[in-house]
């Protein structure tokens, strides 16, 4: 019992200090998982056995490919080229680059994707004499909405798709279609919403389009060896349960042929990892692993069923509810970390299908990460370039338009999983 509740205190404690962010999350986590093992809530060998290291692999492997790629240019490319195929008119542009965050963020990740696509954005508005601010939330918004769709493109599915075997095809089979929708619908809003905010002069837009989107790519050769190799590694994603391969090593075969090919130092390419966001998962895998290996997951298991009464359709509701409103709360990073034990232990009490369930928990986790600044970490990465740029993003502000947002994609999320799913 007292491993039980320490288990808990450790978990709360951690997730206290990451919600009020005067340490570093990375810290906080490293510093619980240690704790946790020190003071015998789990031993070394469990702390070891609970990192999922498809997850970590994944993470690593991606952000190798990314970091060499991103050097050759391609991605302000395409941020220039948007904006001179919006002809320079200010909401299209909005729209425009929305639309590309949303796809990069399926495919790469959609924290790098946000830290890719936001210098250029100020690029942007600046020529046009615009406020950056409704760019940086449609942006944030498409980033998280994209990600959601594929198995790569946001961390709680890939911690899902690690955890439950689920892959990449999995995932673009059952969330492209509400991604989609959902992705439109809000774009939609953006622009009304804003429609009388970002005027700007012919002089402005004659100036943006002056822009060369060839001058952007610093090297060619580069940039060929990178989109080779990124396609490769995509394919691989699509083929990886034909080819009984984790996605780990589809990832990491790709950065390791990548970093072949490149002339670069190893010492400089690994250093475009995010090391800190690696061990944060790190952490919160052995503290997670602490609440398991004591019962806590099974425990609230079991307390579960009593509200929800073992039903398909009140289960699932209440996983992309609670999911949605915890991950608008708090980072959506240690909520799916906990959840996901949770819902194995739920369907060993109930043999209930679970892959509808793992849906809502992606639907609900990842778009509910919109719903204040602090929500998901792309945008936390967004509102520190903004303020770095001299526009900060103000929390209130903030919320008075995501929280609706949020609100009305989750709705639509609920439509589908009905229709599809629960009926």
């Amino acid at each position: 019992m007292v491993f039980f509740w320490g288990s808990i205190l450790i978990f709360v404690a951690v997730y206290v200090l990451i919600i009020i962010e005067k340490f570093h999350r990375s810290i906080v986590a490293l510093l619980g998982a240690v704790l946790a093992v020190t003071l015998g809530v789990l031993n070394q060998s469990q702390a070891i056995q609970a990192v999922d290291f498809n997850t970590i692999g994944l993470l690593i492997g991606m952000m190798i490919i990314v970091g060499i790629t991103r050097r050759s240019g391609v991605f302000e490319y395409l941020a220039v080229r948007a904006a001179r195929l919006a002809g320079g008119r200010p909401l299209l542009i909005m729209a425009y680059l929305a639309t590309v965050t949303a796809v990069l963020s399926a495919f790469l990740d959609n924290v790098t994707t946000v830290l890719l696509i936001v210098p250029v954005t100020f690029t942007i508005t600046d020529r046009l004499g615009v406020n950056p601010i409704p760019f940086l939330i449609a942006q944030i918004f498409a980033a998280n909405i994209g990600g959601t769709a594929t198995l790569i493109g946001d961390p709680p599915n890939i911690m899902i798709g690690s955890a439950t075997g689920l892959g990449f095809m999995d995932f673009v089979r059952n969330l492209t279609l509400p991604v989609i929708l959902i992705h439109l619908i809000t774009i939609g809003i953006l622009v009304f919403l804003y429609r009388n905010q970002l005027d700007t002069t012919e002089s402005n837009q004659r100036y943006l389009l002056e822009l060369n989107e060839l001058e952007c790519i610093k090297d060619w050769a580069l940039l060929k060896r990178s989109l080779a190799v990124l396609s490769l590694t995509i394919l691989g994603f699509l083929l990886h349960q034909a080819l009984h391969l984790e996605s780990a090593t589809i990832a990491l075969l790709g950065a390791a042929l990548l970093m072949l090919v490149n002339t670069e130092d190893p010492e400089d390419t690994l250093l475009t990892v995010d090391w800190p966001t690696i061990f944060f998962f790190v952490g919160l895998f052995i503290i997670v692993g602490g609440l398991k290996a004591n019962g806590v997951i099974d425990s609230i298991a079991r307390k579960s069923l009593a509200v929800t009464g073992s039903g398909l359709l009140g289960t699932g509701m209440l996983v992309l509810w609670l999911s949605a409103i915890s991950s608008a709360i708090v980072d959506n990073i240690p909520f799916v970390a906990a959840m996901i034990p949770l819902l194995n232990t739920l369907g060993e009490l109930t043999h209930l299908p679970l892959e509808s369930l793992w849906w809502a928990l992606s639907l609900g986790a990842c778009l509910g990460g919109n719903g204040t600044l602090i929500g998901a970490s792309a945008n936390v990465i967004v509102a520190g370039v903004a303020e770095r740029y001299g526009s900060p993003i103000r929390f209130v502000d903030y919320l008075k338009t995501a929280f609706p947002l949020m609100l009305v994609s989750i709705a639509v999320s609920s439509a589908y999983l009905y229709l599809f799913f629960w009926r």
